[in-house]
Parts: structure tokens; C-alpha cells; sequence
């Protein structure tokens, strides 16, 4: 990934004008989550990534959580069930294993892969309805798209949250050792 350390938001790059403003709203989240978290998180030794400061979940289950989630929430948008393999994937969130390296890169390209059916609904589409769940609670498909950003970015807080803690814990003992 290019370094974006010194670029405003993606929402300021003026990037995505051709796309209708709820989808471009929901595409710069997702870009900007992907940013966000390779930066804050990839420094993180592969023993952080799983580990639970103060009983916090893990910079691993928001990773994996966040890919998985947004899976999720498409299938619903895109007017589908969810399979027996993501149902099985969402039970599995709090068991996620892996390095830095390939969590990112996983969350990654499940983002890169939202993007492309964030893309492909229309402007039109957004106000049809939709259900969630085994109970099929009524939203919309841009509800469910507002979500997707809304969730995720919820989930990219406290991953970073949790990776910047760990990384004051980590200089933390290196000073008290010195």
C-alpha cells in the first residue's frame, strides 16, 4: 500500500466525484479504514496482535471482524442469504490466528472486494428494502450500506485504540529496562 501518511482523508482528496455521494461516502470509509489501519497496526509484533490489553478484544478480532462483517452486510445489500461458510467464518471471528502481515493483508482484500459491490449498486437501488437476519429486520440497501461504513469505522477505532496501548505498553517496558 502507497504511504498516504501525508494525505488528507480520502473524503478530502476529491477522489470518487463520478460515484453517487452515498456509495462515494461508504467507498472513502472503506478506503479509509485500509489506510488507517495499516498504518496504526502494522508496526504491532505478531504476539500484540493477538494479545488483550486490560481484557480488550484483540487488534485480530477487529481486524477479522471488520472483513467478515462487511461480507456480511453485502450479502443483505445485494439481496442474498448468508452461506453455510460465512456463517461458519462469523462463528469463528474471536478464534482469528495469523501474523500482522497476513491479517492486513486479508482485510485488505476483503475490503478491495467491498469496494468493487459498493460500486455496483445504482443510485436508484438504495431505497429498496431489505431484510436482516434469521428474522429479516427491515432496512434498506442504503441502509445497509451506510452501516457498512458506520460499522467498520467503529471497529477501526477501537482496533487502533487497542494497538496504540499496546505500543505505549511495549515502550513502556523498553524505558523500565533501560
Amino acid at each position: 500500500m502507497p504511504d498516504t501518511t501525508h494525505l488528507p482523508e480520502p473524503w478530502l482528496r476529491g477522489t470518487l466525484a463520478d460515484v453517487p455521494a452515498t456509495q462515494r461516502a461508504v467507498l472513502h470509509a472503506l478506503q479509509g479504514a485500509d489506510e488507517d489501519l495499516a498504518r496504526w497496526c502494522g508496526e504491532l509484533t505478531d504476539a500484540e496482535l493477538h494479545d488483550r490489553p486490560a481484557g480488550l478484544a484483540s487488534v485480530a478480532f477487529h481486524l477479522h471482524h471488520i472483513a467478515g462483517s462487511t461480507d456480511l452486510l453485502l450479502t443483505y445489500a445485494e439481496g442474498g442469504e448468508l452461506s453455510p461458510a460465512q456463517l461458519a467464518e462469523m462463528k469463528a471471528e474471536g478464534t482469528a490466528t495469523g501474523t500482522v502481515h497476513e491479517s492486513l493483508h486479508r482485510l485488505n482484500q476483503a475490503l478491495q472486494s467491498a469496494s468493487e459491490r459498493v460500486h455496483r449498486f445504482t443510485e436508484a437501488e438504495l431505497n429498496q428494502p431489505r431484510g436482516v437476519g434469521r428474522k429479516q429486520l427491515p432496512t434498506s440497501v442504503g441502509g445497509l450500506l451506510i452501516h457498512v461504513a458506520d460499522h467498520t469505522q467503529r471497529h477501526v477505532g477501537q482496533a487502533i485504540t487497542t494497538a496504540k496501548l499496546l505500543v505505549a505498553n511495549r515502550t513502556a517496558q523498553t524505558e523500565t529496562r533501560d
